[in-house]
């Protein structure tokens, strides 16, 4: 058992584009494959690494490194127990502080994963000044949804200049913006953002099951130094610049889970349900590349990589909850029984609110049409079984038929 974990180990660690990866540690450290990189591009001229992470390997960094993560959730405490395990001071600003004194008394969250402990260097508080003064870096594990309020009431206690790791996914209703776009629009752009995404059950994190995740941000060298700090022989980090490609994946894939979700439990089989996730990576695609995404991330770990976790994965609350609509239950009555959040309902009303707007062409319902189908079920227009046998009703044409010239 112990030799298929070192494989997996292994193969995860050793990607076509090494020097976007944060490798294990008995891989060549990332300062040395920074030293052979060119930003992104493999085989270009050394160059001295300026990442002050990495300057552990000759010095110890110039001042103590803290982490404060906000956002209480299941993801939010499986990003505290990575970077804690990796011996980093971190704080976990939650809402009640009757819930942060019990983590730190049991070292366990009372409500959410409480069978799972956590490790003892995560401090919980429910002061946003104590939280995040001293802060080096900050994760935002907030619901998309939820971010633009929360972010109003902690932006005051948030250090100028220190950069912020984004976890969340999704696009929010009222703007139509993914989360680059209410980071900068709250927090201000004289800051250094990245984002976080990937095949990465919160859960399964905590267990300490092998996971790669990638962290996009414009600032390769931030994302550099975020790779450095949270990659282990359970957590593989690798980095990008495609913001956007990541954020369109992280978005979208939680709307094909509930198209899935609904395909199983109408009983549809196997083959539909394949089909069915195989087009709607097809329209990811489509409407990254639109954006300005690159292929390559689209079919990368953050858009099919997470697709496919979402959509077949038992722990993914976006295909539960197209489970429970192919059963016969509305969304409300799911969303009121729901105890956490399944970012791909309000998402998937505003994907098509954001396509439409966004997007020019003819018939962008033949463009998209999982997309605009599980935004009229959830909408109440159309039911599940019928939205299902509209896409086996589709005009034959190309499989890509953009690519028919």
């Amino acid at each position: 058992m112990r030799g298929v974990v070192l494989l997996l180990v292994t193969l995860m660690a050793s990607s076509p584009n090494a020097c976007n990866v944060s490798a294990f540690s008995f891989v060549p450290s990332r300062a040395s494959v920074r030293d052979r990189s060119l930003h992104n591009t493999c085989g270009s001229a050394p160059r001295k690494s300026r990442s002050i992470l990495s300057m552990k390997v000759s010095a110890p960094p110039p001042y103590p490194v803290r982490v404060t993560v906000m956002g209480g959730g299941n993801f939010g405490i499986a990003l505290a127990s990575v970077v804690a395990k990796r011996g980093v001071p971190t704080t976990l600003l939650v809402r009640s502080e009757e819930v942060a004194e019990k983590i730190n008394e049991n070292h366990r969250h009372p409500r959410y994963m409480s069978d799972i402990a956590l490790p003892r260097t995560v401090r919980a508080t429910a002061n946003k000044k104590t939280a995040l003064s001293d802060a080096t870096y900050i994760i935002h594990a907030v619901p998309v949804q939820y971010t633009r309020e929360f972010l109003a009431t902690v932006k005051d206690d948030i250090p100028a200049n220190v950069p912020i790791l984004s976890a969340s996914k999704g696009i929010e209703t009222s703007s139509l913006g993914f989360m680059a776009d209410i980071l900068k629009e709250c927090l201000g752009e004289d800051r250094s953002y990245a984002f976080l995404s990937g095949p990465s059950f919160a859960r399964e994190i905590c267990e300490g099951v092998a996971t790669a995740v990638v962290i996009a941000s414009e600032d390769l060298m931030l994302a550099d130094d975020l790779a450095e700090l949270m990659a282990g022989e359970d957590f593989a980090v690798f980095t990008s610049r495609d913001v956007i490609g990541v954020e369109v994946g992280g978005a979208v894939k939680n709307v094909i889970a509930i198209a899935a979700g609904m395909c199983e439990g109408l009983g549809l089989g196997t083959n539909a349900m394949s089909g069915l996730v195989t087009r709607g990576c097809g329209e990811m695609r489509r409407l990254g590349i639109y954006l300005g995404a690159r292929p390559s991330t689209i079919s990368g770990l953050s858009g099919v990589g997470d697709t496919f976790g979402t959509c077949f994965g038992p722990l993914s609350r976006n295909r539960q909850f197209g489970y429970r609509l192919g059963k016969g239950e509305t969304p409300e009555e799911i969303r009121a029984s729901m105890t956490e959040v399944a970012e791909g309902v309000d998402t998937s009303i505003a994907l098509v609110k954001m396509i439409k707007k966004r997007c020019k062409g003819y018939r962008l319902d033949l463009k998209y049409p999982i997309l605009f189908g599980v935004a009229d079920i959830i909408e109440g227009n159309m039911r599940p079984l019928e939205g299902l046998k509209g896409l086996m009703n589709f005009p034959t044409r190309m499989e890509n038929y953009d690519e028919r010239f």
